[in-house]
């Protein structure tokens, strides 16, 4: 069996791994890979030029199905290219992925199927935009409508930084122009991803995760599209897994079918979880989390193709997955500059070497002249498995302290939550 995994970043890495653990994968093409799935026998990296060029290369190998990591693809309509085309592909279609694509349709979409959230406003006009920030005061939330590679999020503390935030992302945008931004209410509690399966009617549930957005250690700094994370996540207890499921995953799948526009693919919601246990949606990603894919599959004990399969398929009631009962923690290690002015070209001197239980899922690199460079971004994530948290926090941490390259930058504190005192929870017979 031939695969067609479509992205070059760590989720996609991750993703060809744990497709390739199967028996009855022969090949896995990656398009375009990076420079850890160029040098790896078990993967081919191949070009990406347009959907309908992926397409014809699809039927020409004989791929058996195609799996989607990032979310511009999605946006641009590659699963509608390939069904067209009589092709298997995992993903939602374009209509689908607005969920992800234009964060005011998600929010319109919330609010009239019921699913908690935070308050909004939708505005075009900048004016409007920064009179309403007046009227509502600081702290507030400001989200670019469309992608942003996850960093079009501002959380301002104060009035100016809200409209500075504005600016940046409507400038001197009025009435009419494309160009949208969400402003929230400013909700309190603890961010936790809950990522799921769909085939438009059924959820296979995946494992639950916390990642660390910030840049710098204890939470500071601005925004980035990721610096870690750690599966399971304590902060979603039985309670609240349950919560999320009937509350927020379920009526999202039936909304979306019953607004003629089924979702099939990886949806997650990105969750805030207040101290009472009460739960808001903070957004919707259409796609596995980077980097809580990395620790989500170094957990599935499970052969990811025939769970794709059976999803592709629209018989994802009929299977389950297992999970390591171990904790996995991913470290991300950045180039210099990141996340404003992230930069290129510097050659990486020394990695960790991969086994069983910590393995170094490439994103940002590139292989030049036979060395592997740093192209800018976030240039890889460090995954470990451990029985503790606090195990799987070392083990990955050891390992990031080989690898070697100018201005590399990342937080050593990831999976500090997940230390914090709790209180006690009736434990999953298979904590998810």
């Amino acid at each position: 069996m031939k695969l067609l995994v479509i992205g070059g970043g760590g989720r996609e890495h991750a993703l060809a791994w744990k497709l390739s653990c199967s028996p009855r994968v022969q090949k896995v093409f990656v398009a375009p890979g990076n420079g850890g799935t160029a040098r790896d026998k078990r993967y081919v990296n191949t070009s990406y030029q347009s959907n309908e060029a992926l397409a014809d290369f699809a039927r020409s190998e004989g791929v058996a199905f195609t799996v989607v990591g990032p979310e511009a693809p999605l946006a641009s309509g590659v699963v509608d290219v390939f069904r067209a085309r009589g092709l298997r592909i995992f993903g939602p279609t374009q209509a689908a992925a607005q969920l992800e694509s234009s964060k005011d349709f998600a929010k319109a979409f919330m609010t009239r199927h019921g699913i908690p959230t935070a308050a909004y406003r939708t505005f075009s006009n900048a004016q409007a935009a920064h009179d309403y920030v007046r009227q509502r005061g600081a702290p507030i939330v400001v989200k670019a409508d469309g992608l942003a590679a996850g960093k079009g999020v501002v959380v301002a503390a104060t009035v100016q930084e809200a409209i500075a935030a504005i600016e940046a992302m409507l400038g001197g945008a009025t009435a009419g122009d494309e160009a949208k931004v969400v402003i929230e209410e400013f909700l309190t509690g603890e961010e936790a991803s809950f990522i799921v399966m769909c085939d438009g009617q059924s959820v296979l549930a995946l494992a639950t995760s916390q990642d660390h957005k910030r840049l710098l250690d204890n939470d500071r700094g601005p925004n980035t599209g990721g610096m870690g994370a750690y599966s399971p996540a304590p902060v979603i207890s039985p309670t609240v897994h349950a919560k999320v499921l009937r509350e927020v995953i379920m009526p999202t799948i039936t909304g979306m079918a019953a607004d003629g526009i089924p979702f099939s693919g990886f949806l997650y919601a990105g969750l805030m979880i207040a101290p009472d246990g009460g739960v808001k949606t903070l957004e919707f990603n259409c796609r596995m989390g980077d980097p809580e894919a990395q620790v989500i599959l170094m957990r599935m004990k499970s052969d990811l193709v025939p769970l794709l399969d059976a999803a592709i398929d629209g018989r994802l009631d009929q299977v389950e997955a297992q999970w390591d009962r171990r904790t996995a923690l991913g470290v991300v290690i950045a180039s210099h500059g990141y996340p404003d002015h992230p930069r290129r070209g510097d050659r990486v001197t020394h990695l960790a070497g991969d086994d069983d239980d910590c393995i170094t899922f490439h994103a940002g690199t590139e292989w030049v002249d036979n060395s592997l460079v740093a192209v800018g971004g976030r240039v890889m994530c460090v995954t470990a498995l451990a029985e503790t948290v606090r195990a799987a926090q070392k083990r990955a941490y050891d390992a990031v302290d080989e690898v070697a390259f100018d201005g590399m930058q990342f937080r050593r504190d990831i999976g500090f939550r997940a230390l914090k005192p709790r209180a006690p929870a009736i434990a999953h017979a298979d904590p998810l």
